[in-house]
């Protein structure tokens, strides 16, 4: 029992630690990725813009500060094609809509989709090097400047990502802290976008994941990636899906694979994985990925899973097997 308790108070802590990091540490994602509007798609970003929403829960009152590491886009982590010249827009936004905007919870920066009230715009040249592997902090902001959102049980913001000129390729990390100078996660909150552009790893030791959340109206899904470049596979795990292989895409191309979802899957998550070939050696391999249920609606990717990272239960998939007989 002593055992037991141990194992689920560090496993509280680590998620306490880590839960406002974006990525998250066990997405084990590198960066979040974001090129200039002039670049080829076949670098790997299909739109030039990232959104990302952050959820402050309700208990939460204080001030809080949204950092970002190596916001400009130069230096030793970006991708340079020829010579630096991008410039980078973050804008981040609250209020009544901002969220529940129907062009806010799509999967493309068309309509409305900067919806809310602007709460921060700030730009960013490839002239900024004092920024360069460096986290830049915004706010602070107030958890009642958000989007009062009843099924997140928490007030929302929004941080748009925007390559507005150049053709270089903006590698970055977020953090949702309690302090201006420093990441301290907030207890209770989380983050999750519709879809998520990011590089995978060069070691093909490393396997990535990201984590679709399946409500209780999906029936079936789509799961939609750009630019994979054959760069291996992409496998599906759940409770009762050990281990499912779909589709990938290669150069500047989107490949789309429909897959039906089974009850026990139903309000938990899914551990897409990124699985990179062994043979095929593939460096800077910059992805996008999202997925939608049968209504087209795009389906959230929390950076903390609700309901935990889901693992296979063998005896699960093999009780309901002996009854199906």
């Amino acid at each position: 029992m002593k055992t037991i308790l141990l194992s689920l108070l560090l496993i509280t802590l680590s998620i306490l630690l880590h839960a406002q990091a974006v990525p998250a540490d066990d997405e084990n994602i590198p960066y979040l990725m974001t090129f200039g509007k002039d670049a080829e798609t076949s670098w790997g970003d299909d739109d030039y813009s990232q959104t990302f929403f952050f959820k402050i829960p309700k208990e939460s009152t204080k001030g809080f500060y949204i950092r970002i590491f190596d916001p400009e886009c130069s230096g030793l982590i970006d991708e340079v094609n020829g010579e630096f010249n991008t410039i980078m827009s973050y804008m981040i936004l609250g209020g009544d809509g901002c969220w529940s905007d129907e062009d806010a919870q799509g999967t493309d920066p068309v309509g409305n989709y900067r919806s809310g009230n602007l709460l921060l715009r700030k730009g960013f040249t490839e002239f900024d090097t004092r920024f360069d592997n460096k986290w830049w902090t915004s706010g602070p902001f107030s958890p009642s400047e958000g989007e009062w959102v009843e099924q997140e049980n928490g007030y929302v913001f929004k941080i748009i990502i925007e390559g507005v000129f150049g053709d270089d390729g903006n590698l970055y990390k977020m953090f949702l802290s309690t302090e201006a100078d420093d990441n301290k996660a907030i207890e209770g909150a989380n983050a999750f976008t519709y879809e998520y552009s990011f590089r995978m790893h060069d070691n093909p030791n490393e396997v990535s994941h990201i984590y679709p959340y399946i409500d209780s109206r999906t029936v079936s899904i789509k799961l939609s990636n750009f630019d994979w470049d054959n760069d291996g596979c992409i496998r599906i795990v759940s409770i009762i899906r050990k281990g499912q292989i779909t589709s990938v895409s290669g150069e500047d191309e989107w490949v789309n694979e429909e897959m039906n979802i089974i009850d026990r899957e139903l309000n938990s998550s899914l551990d897409f994985q990124f699985i990179k070939s062994k043979s095929n050696e593939v460096k800077n391999n910059n992805v996008v990925v999202n997925i939608r249920n049968q209504y087209d609606e795009a389906l959230k990717f929390y950076v903390i899973p609700i309901g935990g990272v889901p693992k296979y239960i063998y005896a699960i998939h093999a009780k309901k097997t002996v009854l199906e007989k």
